[in-house]
């Protein structure tokens, strides 16, 4: 079936549609991610995106319960060079075509990929319609219009769980790395993690790192988490922008100081808000599995999974309270910060990868050892 592509500008593309027949409406970004297009599929932080995958052929090796980071997914729709119909790979389980179907997710594919992408570097991204039933280029382009900008839109509230829940499942057998005496070995720390649209395998490598986490919804009140007595608190990566989500700012500041805080991506940028710093859009995200961050203190590179829209301003945080530990050495956008006297840091990117390199990892281990010395006070 033929599908289009309107852009807010005016763009047109049109091609072939897969999955669902009808439409989709969201901001359109890009993903430079090599594989994992079933994690990037199922990455809430996309809620309220159509993704564009540069990576020109998806969809050949299938997918499978295991590599879910959600219970569903999350983009409104896909956009690629070459959808693949069939799967070739012993652990699929069903076709990409007919996962996305079951979940009502439009695709759109044999179009110019690499052109649409250079037209979203170029302008930046945004607002799109992809259809399969509507031929009327001008109606779409309207339709496109008549999308709610993601800025200003709270969107880690609809995402969020609707209550709270007990994770226990650790890392997946088949990742590189083994977790030696650990999968029988009882949780040292209780860590409460926030829900702003949280990746599974953040959860499975706090399991893996012998905590016990509680995951609670992204409105839980500080007091509330401070009652279960956690050792650590985490804030998730979540969609949206960061600004409109208050109740998110009031409760880091209500958590400050009063027990250790590890923010990823969303949280990140809570954070920067909660110690009286600003956030930024970026012109076009930073989207994928190949950023070069550099930490500051060692001088060390890092390759590092993205996945954000919006950036902390570093020359607006207080100096004399935090110290920035991390940027990224595409455009110096902040990647990383932590409180100079409080148990407190946060990283923009996403340590625990899933698609992406591993070099992140040990971050987790940071935040144990926070942990561990704020119970050694």
């Amino acid at each position: 079936m033929q599908a289009i592509l309107a852009l807010e500008d005016g763009r047109i593309f049109r091609g072939k549609g897969y999955g669902a027949k009808g439409e989709c409406y969201g901001e359109v970004v890009f993903n430079t991610s090599i594989t994992g297009y079933q994690e990037i599929f199922t990455d809430p932080s996309y809620a309220g995106q159509i993704v564009v995958l540069t990576n020109p052929q998806i969809g050949n090796y299938g997918t499978n319960p295991e590599d879910n980071e959600a219970n569903r997914p999350y983009i409104e729709g896909l956009i690629v060079r070459e959808f693949s119909k069939v799967s070739s790979n012993w652990r699929s389980q069903q076709v990409a075509e007919e996962y996305l179907e079951r979940f009502n997710i439009p695709v759109l594919a044999d179009i110019d990929t690499r052109a649409l992408v250079r037209h979203l570097r170029d302008r930046g991204v945004m607002r799109g319609v992809i259809s399969t039933m509507e031929t009327d280029f001008d109606k779409l382009v309207e339709k496109a219009r008549s999308i709610p900008k993601m800025d200003g839109t709270d969107l880690a509230k609809v995402v969020t769980t609707k209550q709270r829940y007990i994770w226990e499942v650790g890392e997946r057998s088949h990742e590189p790395t083994e977790v030696v005496g650990v999968k029988d070995a009882p949780p040292l720390h209780h860590v409460v993690a926030y829900d702003f649209g949280i990746k599974q395998n953040i959860l499975r490598k706090l399991v893996a790192e012998r905590c016990r986490v509680t995951v609670v919804p992204a409105q839980t009140p500080a007091e509330d988490v401070l009652e279960m007595k956690p050792d650590g608190v985490f804030l998730s990566n979540g969609p949206g922008d960061p600004e409109p989500c208050t109740y998110a700012v009031n409760n880091i500041r209500g958590l400050m100081g009063r027990v250790p805080v590890f923010g990823i991506c969303l949280g990140h940028q809570l954070t920067g808000i909660a110690l009286g710093g600003k956030t930024y859009k970026l012109k076009f995200g930073h989207h994928g599995g190949n950023h070069p961050v550099k930490q500051m203190e060692t001088g060390k590179v890092e390759i590092t999974a993205h996945n954000h829209n919006f950036a902390v301003d570093p020359d607006s945080l207080p100096a004399n309270d935090v110290e920035c530990t991390h940027f990224d050495l595409n455009d110096q956008t902040l990647e990383g910060m932590r409180h100079r006297s409080l148990p407190l840091f946060s990283v923009q990117y996403h340590p625990e990868a899933a698609p992406g390199p591993h070099d992140s990892h040990y971050l987790f281990k940071d935040f144990v050892k926070m942990m561990e010395e704020w119970k050694g006070k």
